[in-house]
């Protein structure tokens, strides 16, 4: 990324170049100091909205009741209009439905659903680190990262393994480009190929159900009805997104940031850190969703600034996961910081249901980089991915010495 200094209210932030042109960290830190709440100015093609950068009024607004997600959680497709899963989809849904929607969804993330999944996931990243190590160069993010985290939610699905690399590309499409010029278009015809997929497999599974997620999801009933097609449709493509999405670019961001910062890495290999902080800094320090949009169901002011029902307000984790004020020198890998409540999986009543799963995920990526890997090096400039909702890298070129 380039290094200008951007000022607060200077950067168009539905642009996805903007978050690959300037230094964000620079910019967050500014938004911080001067305008931590503030009205984005209306685009010639988005009209505006309310940017919240701090780590308090973040996780506070998080709860609070004036903002509801149904009309959509990410700002490009808020902005657009109303999100088409609102109601239907766990992340886009408020009150009572989501409380029920969650409780049925959460059958899936149960330990005894999960266990032979992490073990599957450890097993899985421990053949792909040992391929990977020793190679003169391997390109991390498509060779190892890419493979873990989409064959671990599918696992979950029980997707057949000749469908897995469609939906990879796909959902690579649905959020982000790569590169500037990635258009709308391109976007919602990639969701709509997952979510006609999954209306086809839930199908099939509700007509003859197996022993798996989807089976589960799709013979079960919710205020007495069964989910409808599309209804289990969006909530497999909501299992997919969280599950592969964020997984695969905080591998790739601690990768990288572990050779960007070598005392940190031996420290790790030393077991001078616990896997399980190191992990807390890592998933802190990537923040892959960038932020996260609601929309005002009523009136509400903050810190003077009057926000109005209807008015979209977004929530930046990535700037509050960086608060110097609950963070000491955010932008210093620490592996052993403690406290570190960060909000990369949200908070409240939308905390992430896939936090353990991308926790385990990433924890089995650090076992096994420990165990087999004595440095890591980089063989090439990262190639960042374009989305103004994911922040990372779609290609990290790397070498992995053998311990």
């Amino acid at each position: 990324m380039s290094q200008s200094a951007p000022t607060v209210r200077s950067l168009d932030l539905t642009d996805p170049a903007t978050f690959v042109d300037h230094d964000l960290h620079a910019f967050w830190r500014e938004v911080r100091a001067q305008s931590p709440v503030h009205w984005h100015e209306p685009t010639a093609h988005h009209p505006g909205f309310w940017v919240v950068s701090t780590y308090h009024d973040v996780q506070s607004l998080y709860r609070a009741p004036e903002l509801g997600s149904t009309r959509g959680n990410v700002l490009d497709v808020v902005l657009r209009g109303d999100d088409s899963a609102g109601g239907s989809m766990l992340a886009v849904t408020d009150g009572p439905r989501h409380r029920a929607l969650r409780n049925l969804m959460f059958r899936a993330f149960t330990p005894r659903v999960l266990g032979s999944v992490v073990q599957q996931v450890q097993d899985r990243t421990d053949e792909l680190v040992r391929a990977a190590t020793g190679c003169d160069e391997v390109d991390f993010a498509t060779e190892v990262a890419d493979r873990i985290p989409m064959n671990t939610i599918c696992d979950l699905l029980s997707v057949p393994r000749a469908d897995r690399a469609a939906l990879l590309d796909w959902n690579k499409q649905a959020l982000s480009s790569h590169d500037a010029h990635g258009t709308a278009l391109d976007a919602l015809s990639a969701r709509n190929e997952i979510l006609l997929y999954f209306m086809e497999l839930a199908d099939h599974r509700r007509r003859h159900p197996g022993d798996d997620v989807i089976s589960m999801l799709a013979t079960a009933e919710l205020d007495g009805r069964p989910l409808e097609l599309d209804e289990l449709a969006v909530n497999c493509y909501s299992l997919i997104l969280g599950g592969d999405e964020t997984s695969r670019l905080t591998a790739i961001c601690a990768v990288l940031a572990l050779i960007e910062h070598p005392g940190q890495w031996h420290a790790l290999r030393q077991g001078e850190v616990s896997l399980d902080a190191a992990v807390e800094e890592l998933v802190r320090w990537a923040t892959p969703g960038m932020h996260l949009a609601r929309t005002a169901v009523q009136d509400l002011e903050l810190y003077g600034h009057r926000i109005r029902q209807h008015d979209i307000v977004t929530l930046w984790n990535i700037s509050a996961n960086n608060d110097e004020t609950v963070f000491d020198r955010p932008r210093q890998l620490t592996l052993a910081r403690s406290p570190n409540k960060h909000l990369a999986f949200g908070h409240g009543p939308h905390y992430c249901l896939g936090a353990h799963l991308g926790r385990a995920e990433l924890k089995a990526l650090l076992a096994a980089l420990v165990v087999q890997v004595d440095r890591m090096e980089l063989r090439g400039t990262p190639r960042p991915l374009y989305s103004t909702f994911l922040t990372g890298y779609e290609s990290l070129p790397v070498h992995f010495a053998p311990r």
